[in-house]
């Protein structure tokens, strides 16, 4: 039987050690790659099937999609007013509904790359030292190519409609579009902050501000503008950082439709149902504002629905 040797031994242990180190030091630059990324993937480009309403040769409005492929380091999604509570119960039951797959959906968006800010408006002291909070007063204050709004409504600034581009909503509002059966629910401020459900990760923004808004975008390189969130006919339509502001502003904006929902009461015109009159307001985004498209694109998961919508 053939012995090995102290001295044989003593140098396959040595080369065991000069090979050791470069293996180590593969890892430990593999550990770095993914740290630095924050465990995002390296998706190229997002391919999202943008949905339009066009005028045809008709007269007729059709719809139309196109896809179009998005880089997602230069793409923010902006959380529009996802509140705690409502002064609606039935508008409050619909928000509870879209935090988990809201959840989702930015999850999936941020391992993509993409920026996630938090707009829930009014109340953003509640955040007044948090890291998303600090992120957007330290942002660098970056000129607008145009004016900002500067009307203010419902603690905030605001886009008001403009007529010179777009129509009167397919909706109406005007009694506050409480959809509660019975007893209509009285107008009051019910928030305090944004639902806690709704997570909050490290390197996203939270704001209310148009300028903050402006400053975090322009650091970033931001071309597009995803909006989420309540409600289609109100905020998410003239808040300061919502749609109407984002399209004045050159930004190239889309909707993520079902993961939205309406301030709309079916007593009042056009006499559908509540789901078939946020149907209505996003065909009137599609058709003036900006293009729609599902949470689909960037989950690859089914589109969400709500529980009472059985259409």
């Amino acid at each position: 039987m053939l012995s090995i040797g102290p001295d044989f031994r003593k140098i396959s242990a040595m080369h065991s050690l000069r090979i050791r180190p470069s293996w180590l030091w593969l890892a430990l630059l593999m550990l770095a790659g993914c740290a630095s990324s924050g465990g995002r993937t390296q998706n190229s480009s997002m391919n999202l099937h943008l949905r339009s309403q066009n005028g045809g040769a008709s007269g007729v409005i059709v719809a139309s999609e196109r896809v179009e492929s998005w880089d997602p380091h230069r793409t923010a999604i902006i959380v529009c007013d996802m509140w705690d509570d409502h002064w609606c119960k039935s508008a409050s039951s619909r928000v509870g509904e879209l935090i988990e797959p809201m959840n989702r959906t930015l999850e999936a968006a941020r391992k993509k790359g993409v920026f996630i800010i938090h707009a829930p408006s009014s109340v953003t002291a509640f955040y007044q030292g948090t890291p998303a909070r600090e992120l957007a007063l330290k942002a660098r204050h970056t000129a607008t190519p145009r004016p900002l709004a500067t009307a203010e409504r419902w603690g905030t600034r605001w886009c008001w409609p403009d007529a010179s581009r777009e129509g009167v909503l397919p909706i109406d509002d005007s009694d506050m579009g409480c959809s509660c059966n019975g007893t209509k629910c009285t107008v009051r401020e019910a928030w305090t902050r944004q639902h806690p459900g709704l997570r909050i990760e490290p390197g996203d923004a939270l704001t209310d501000d148009g300028q903050e808004t402006w400053n975090l975008l322009a650091e970033r390189g931001i071309d597009h503008v995803i909006l989420c969130g309540v409600h289609l006919n109100m905020c998410v339509l003239g808040r300061p950082f919502a749609i109407r502001q984002m399209v004045r502003m050159g930004k190239q904006v889309a909707l993520i439709r079902d993961l939205t929902d309406t301030m709309y009461n079916p007593e009042r015109p056009p006499g559908v149902d509540h789901f078939t009159g946020t149907d209505r307001v996003v065909a009137h985004i599609e058709r003036y504002w900006c293009p729609s498209f599902t949470s689909t694109d960037i989950t690859g998961g089914k589109p969400f629905r709500f529980r009472e919508d059985h259409r």
